[in-house]
């Protein structure tokens, strides 16, 4: 039996379009109760200013099954320090009958990737159909697969990015030459039909009244307890939907204010599990703000594996180790 090793330049290889897909089909499994998701554990790491953050899985859906850990990083001064990324990791992507590694692979880039495809189908189902502006606060390694992902589900023909740092910025520009993208201040990229926050930051950086009543947000950056980009008002005034209630309040854009008690169960909307699987009852909010706080989910983890994994068996000619014998 052999193991399939993927390099980055394999899964970055790998269709964005592809990982949307089947991170929705994951968030369906979740709502139907056909996944196993042990909480993340951590392992803080504050003489580095960094953690390691363990995440298995099993997901199990119509079409494909599939089993992964993942083990990962957050160590936000790799890029100034180490000129590494702040958010690096591997996948075991395993047969969930045998437990045999089918690939072992590198989860930097798909980390990106099925981060940004929860936002495109969280985006998919609750931003107007005729959005075609984005917003993009933060201009980060994430921003990027924000863009690449979103404008799968809605033709975008403008952007406006805002960052601190201005080189990063002109970076994103020039990287897609086609596309009218320019710099903006947090106001002008929160005034977008789609705005994603893909920042650090631990006090609110967005207030309400940068914001459309029209407005669709994915919340991203708030991925650790104490972290928050938005103004609360915007929270409370708008419908909040998280990939995981129990992740969320402890790690996810709504950690704060519930922590604080200016958010109740009432002020959260659904899951995007209960939203992809047209949860009966639930209405899809129309023309109103709504807000998608991403903590990231161990089953996206699982998703983004499974379909590196087909891409890269199509493909042939991949490096592959025996790992056990019979």
């Amino acid at each position: 039996m052999e193991t399939l090793l993927l390099d980055s330049e394999v899964t970055q290889s790998v269709p964005i379009e592809a990982v949307n897909a089947v991170v929705e089909e994951a968030f369906q499994a979740y709502e139907q109760g056909t996944v196993v998701m042990p909480p993340k554990s951590h392992i803080d790491l504050p003489q580095y200013n960094g953690d390691f953050r363990s995440m298995p899985a099993y997901v199990g859906t119509d079409s494909w099954e599939g089993a992964a850990i993942k083990w990962v990083n957050v160590h936000p001064d790799n890029p100034s320090n180490n000129n590494l990324p702040t958010v690096m990791g591997i996948i075991i992507y395993s047969d969930p009958e045998t437990l045999s590694p089918l690939a072992i692979m590198d989860a930097t880039v798909l980390t990106r990737k099925r981060t940004a495809a929860a936002a495109a189908v969280a985006t998919d189902h609750l931003a107007a159909d005729d959005a075609h502006s984005l917003g993009l606060i933060g201009a980060g390694t994430q921003s990027y697969a924000q863009f690449e992902a979103l404008t799968q589900v809605r033709p975008i023909n403008k952007a406006i990015v805002n960052d601190v740092d201005d080189d990063a910025i002109d970076t994103f520009i020039n990287t897609y030459p086609g596309f009218e993208i320019q710099a903006g201040t947090v106001h002008e990229a929160a005034a977008c039909d789609i705005v994603s926050t893909v920042t650090p930051a631990e006090e609110p950086i967005v207030p309400l009244s940068a914001v459309n009543p029209q407005t669709h947000i994915n919340a991203i950056g708030a991925d650790a307890e104490g972290k928050q980009e938005l103004s609360t008002n915007i929270l409370t005034e708008g419908c909040v939907f998280v990939d995981s209630f129990d992740q969320a309040i402890h790690a996810g854009e709504i950690n704060v204010p519930w922590g604080r008690g200016d958010l109740d169960e009432d002020d959260i909307y659904a899951e995007l599990g209960e939203l992809v699987s047209a949860t009966d009852g639930l209405a899809i909010p129309q023309n109103e703000l709504t807000i998608f706080d991403s903590t990231g989910l161990a089953i996206q983890d699982v998703a983004a594996a499974h379909v590196a994994y087909e891409y890269a068996t199509g493909l042939g000619d991949i490096p592959s180790t025996s790992l056990f014998s019979k």
